[in-house]
């Protein structure tokens, strides 16, 4: 049978702007196979609030109606407890933890006006399970990374009970060979916060990984042919040896999920975007795309170096500089950051922006053969359904693992190799830029990712595994 008008999917992403971009992109998805439903986004205020949500939140509400946003009251954490707390992402799973009331609440009131056949969780918002058990309503986690690194995040209950040393106090050279469905993964590539042992950060990642199983099902933003090796481990249930559960729960995989056109993401920013004019000027795939992500900024000292491998590698580029890190940001423009007459010296080969770029329609340009990437996940699906092979770059979360990934299990990217503190040379850069563009290592990750591309158009396309996968988990919820 199918859902009456009154049936509602409701959703609760953590409050980054990934997972909040791919919340929404997963709603999407739901609307086009059930357009009867009403989804309904529950979303906190996160204590560091870079006011990015609000803007994204306001511009789906004006264009997708069947998409209705609740926010939960704030929450103010003591400021004892903020100045005794060293990362930002402790301070929001205090804040996911202590909403737990207010969730019981604003579910209740959305099902006074229909009925909740579904509640779909970030995978991180895992506290949110024990408030909807007690209102016996089908939770699912959404993972919003890929297959490899949910089958790591599923193993750690297992790694915590076979070791005794925080990640980062291991040899450099320990590797982790017995992660289901992963390449050996160095003890320093392990995600970064899971590198204190003793940290609250490691103990709300250990609890969701424990939690996960729990679950009714796992959806993933990932796609079969992509990660074929994790997905099979996970299907035959392999990849949690220590849950107390007899197996996981049904995995869905419905990606990729990606915004199509992320133009409007530009606060404050109207009309067409000067560097897609810039690169319709260019020869076709000529250009290498330097872009980092959200949070991804560089030491002074790191974006001059990235600038003088640009200028020696002689290839047309298109890079999105941000603010340089916070304790040596400095009072002037990109002139007096970047290497002395750099601007001058490029500007007929090169464009350099600051803060924001339209990511899927610069990968998706003729002119673009090569993308410099932190490996975030959301700019990985980007590039494999464009088409562009990578130079991976890691900077944060999960995006070391994510690069093993990339280079060593799919062949769609090559490695930036840097110093044992993350620093990257001008030397490498400009290898790295050559290689990436004109040779057979480039040539090779290029062919690879171009048949990736073909396969995620196949997984999204009628009969295709994704868009199957997806009918399996609507028809669950029809049978409710």
């Amino acid at each position: 049978m199918s859902p009456s008008p009154m049936d509602a999917i409701v959703m609760y992403p953590l409050p980054v702007i990934g997972h909040l971009k791919s919340t929404v992109e997963l709603a999407k998805l739901i609307l086009n196979n059930l357009p009867s439903l009403s989804i309904h986004i529950i979303v906190f205020k996160p204590p560091c609030d870079d006011g990015l949500n609000a803007s994204f939140i306001n511009k789906v509400s004006g264009t997708m109606p069947s998409i209705i946003f609740h926010y939960l009251p704030t929450i103010s954490l003591p400021a004892s407890f903020i100045s005794s707390i060293r990362t930002p992402e402790t301070l929001t799973f205090e804040v996911l933890l202590l909403n737990n009331p207010n969730l019981n609440q604003a579910l209740g009131s959305i099902s006074e006006n229909c009925t909740i056949v579904a509640f779909i969780a970030d995978f991180l918002c895992y506290a949110a399970l024990s408030v909807t058990a007690k209102l016996n309503i089908p939770t699912y986690e959404f993972y919003t990374s890929g297959a490899a690194c949910l089958s790591l995040m599923l193993y750690l209950p297992t790694i915590h009970k076979n070791t005794t040393k925080s990640l980062k106090d291991m040899d450099m050279d320990t590797l982790f060979d017995n992660i289901p469905g992963m390449p050996p993964v160095p003890a320093k590539d392990m995600p970064k916060l899971l590198q204190e042992r003793d940290s609250k950060i490691y103990q709300y990642f250990l609890d969701a990984s424990i939690q996960c199983p729990r679950s009714a099902g796992i959806i993933i933003n990932t796609f079969e042919s992509l990660e074929p090796r994790a997905v099979k481990t996970m299907t035959d249930g392999m990849a949690a040896p220590d849950s107390p559960l007899p197996s996981l729960p049904p995995l869905y995989c419905i990606g990729p999920l990606i915004a199509l056109d992320n133009r409007g993401d530009n606060i404050g920013g109207g009309g067409e975007p000067e560097c897609l004019a810039w690169l319709d000027m260019q020869p076709s795939q000529s250009v290498v795309f330097l872009c980092f992500g959200s949070l991804g900024r560089f030491s002074v000292e790191q974006l001059k170096e990235i600038a003088v491998g640009l200028e020696r590698s002689r290839k047309r580029f298109l890079w999105v500089v941000k603010n340089p890190l916070s304790e040596e940001k400095p009072d002037t423009g990109l002139n007096l950051i970047l290497p002395e007459g750099f601007l001058d010296r490029t500007k007929e080969r090169g464009f350099v922006l600051e803060s924001w770029a339209p990511q899927v329609e610069i990968l998706n340009h003729d002119s673009v053969s090569g993308f410099v990437t932190h490996c975030g996940w959301n700019s990985v699906l980007e590039a494999v359904c464009a088409g562009v092979p990578m130079l991976a770059w890691p900077l944060y979360a999960e995006q070391r693992c994510n690069r093993i990934l990339l280079v060593e299990e799919m062949n769609i990217a090559l490695p930036m190799a840097e110093s044992e503190d993350g620093f990257v040379s001008s030397a490498e850069v400009e290898k790295r830029i050559r290689e990436l563009m004109n040779s057979e290592e480039g040539n090779s990750v290029r062919k690879q990712i171009m048949a990736m591309k073909n396969e995620a158009k196949k997984a999204v396309s009628e009969g295709g595994s994704s868009s199957v996968v997806l009918s399996k988990l609507v028809q669950s919820w029809k049978l409710n």
